[in-house]
C-alpha cells in the first residue's frame, strides 16, 4: 500500500470544503441548525475565527490521511468506502469533541447530531472519491 500525503491533503481539503458547505447552507435548507464549525472550534480554543478556520482545515485535512492509509481496507467503491470512513470521526465528534465543548453527548439533541452525521458523509464521500481518483491519476505526480 503506497500512501500519497499529497493526494491526501487535496482530498482533505476538498472533504473540508464540502462539509462546510452542507453544514453552513445545506442543513439550514433541510430544517437542521446551521453549524458553524470554525467558530465553534475558535470559541473553544479562545482565540479568533480565524484560528478556527485554520484547525478546521488542518483537522480536515489529518484525517484524509488517515483515510489515505484505511480505505482500501473498507469495502465498495470509492464513495462508499469515504461515506463509511466518514462515521468514524463523526463518533469520534459526538462521543469525545462535543461534550467537551459543553453541548453533550451526540450534540445534546438529535437535530444537530444528525446534521454533523451528513455533513461528516459527504466530507468522508468526498475524500475517498478524490484520493481514489487522484491516486489513479496517469499524470499526477507524487
Amino acid at each position: 500500500m503506497k500512501i500519497n500525503i499529497k493526494k491526501g491533503i487535496l482530498a482533505g481539503i476538498l472533504g473540508t470544503v464540502a462539509m462546510t458547505i452542507v453544514a453552513t447552507f445545506g442543513a439550514p435548507m433541510m430544517g437542521l441548525p446551521k453549524m458553524d464549525i470554525p467558530g465553534m472550534l475558535a470559541g473553544v480554543m479562545g482565540g479568533s475565527v480565524t484560528l478556527g478556520w485554520v484547525a478546521h482545515f488542518m483537522i480536515g485535512t489529518i484525517l484524509a490521511i488517515g483515510y489515505a492509509f484505511v480505505g482500501d481496507r473498507l469495502p465498495g467503491p470509492s464513495v462508499i468506502r469515504g461515506a463509511l470512513y466518514g462515521v468514524a470521526p463523526w463518533l469520534m465528534a459526538q462521543i469525545v469533541v462535543m461534550p467537551m465543548m459543553g453541548m453533550g453527548f451526540f450534540s445534546g439533541a438529535l437535530a444537530p447530531a444528525f446534521g454533523s452525521l451528513m455533513g461528516h458523509l459527504v466530507y468522508g464521500a468526498v475524500v475517498g472519491l478524490v484520493y481514489s481518483s487522484a491516486a489513479t491519476c496517469q499524470t499526477c505526480t507524487a
